[in-house]
């Protein structure tokens, strides 16, 4: 999937009350080479893509977020969902359940966010990532849903290899047998950071009670992982988006803070629910 530059250039000029040749000027190359791309004469090279896209966000331009609303707007059957997906470089062929490492959050999948900012996040320091946006249809699939609660705490877990020594106990076989023969998951976000503090669960240094609200304070939303081709047959690409170095480096500068203002409750939810709720080794057993 292409991105839509030719349709993003009409809405540039049309915000922007322009001439497609006082355009041209801004970007620095020819009328007639805009029009070549608008008319699909030529194809926009990735340089003057980049210098077309930066020059929209710098005039406060957020295409990206116009797009999402008229999106959700033309969104008709309350069976419907908006989804968003942040990809290194690009996706490239068909949607596949394979394209993610085995470490990841629920194993296998094809990995989607309920949120523009955090996909595009997650993604942005990679130098030519990008965002599609997606529509998802779940009618007739099997979900399996979570929580911030002990069950996501311990499948996280599991999925990240970390439960190896409890693997032949009653409640890893039944975190396992909970995502076997579904179709997608909806799950909260685990990060790295997120997972540390999991970590610290499963070392037997914080009971689960402390490890639920320390996570819960690091909230990033929810994730909807499919695991099953049928899944994958009810979602619908609908647009490639551009992101621009400066639009990923807000949304990083966003999480930063957010992580640092959230960190101060993990160190408040340690002391404050120190030795309420179970330690790892009289949960699994």
């Amino acid at each position: 999937m292409e991105f839509m530059i030719r349709q993003d250039i009409d809405s540039v000029l049309e915000i922007t009350d322009s001439t497609m040749e006082e355009l041209a000027q801004e970007l620095g190359v020819s009328r007639a080479t805009v029009s070549s791309w608008v008319n699909r004469k030529s194809r926009v090279s990735e340089m003057h893509m980049d210098v077309f896209y930066q020059y929209a966000y710098r005039k406060g331009i957020r295409l990206n977020k116009i797009k999402e609303q008229f999106y959700r707007e033309d969104i008709v059957h309350q069976d419907e969902l908006l989804l968003f997906h942040g990809a290194k470089t690009g996706i490239d062929g068909k949607l596949r359940l394979d394209c993610n490492k085995r470490i990841n959050d629920f194993g296998n999948g094809f990995y989607c966010g309920e949120s523009l900012e955090q996909s595009s996040m997650f993604v942005a320091t990679h130098p030519k990532s990008c965002l599609y946006m997606l529509k998802f249809r779940p009618a007739q699939l099997k979900c399996k849903s979570y929580g911030v609660d002990r069950e996501w705490m311990l499948t996280i877990a599991y999925f990240r290899g970390r439960l190896e020594e409890y693997q032949d106990t009653e409640t890893v076989r039944k975190l396992a047998a909970a995502t076997e023969n579904v179709d997608y998951i909806v799950a909260p976000i685990a990060d790295n950071r997120m997972f540390e503090i999991i970590d610290s669960f499963i070392d037997g240094e914080i009971t689960d009670e402390q490890c639920r609200h320390c996570l819960s304070a690091t909230n990033l939303g929810m994730q909807y992982v499919f695991v099953s081709e049928k899944a994958l047959a009810g979602i619908e690409l609908l647009e490639r988006c551009y992101l621009t170095e400066q639009e990923k480096e807000e949304y990083l500068n966003a999480r930063q803070e957010s992580f640092r203002m959230n960190m101060d409750k993990v160190k408040l939810a340690r002391r404050q629910y120190r030795n309420q709720g179970e330690y790892i080794e009289d949960i699994v057993k």
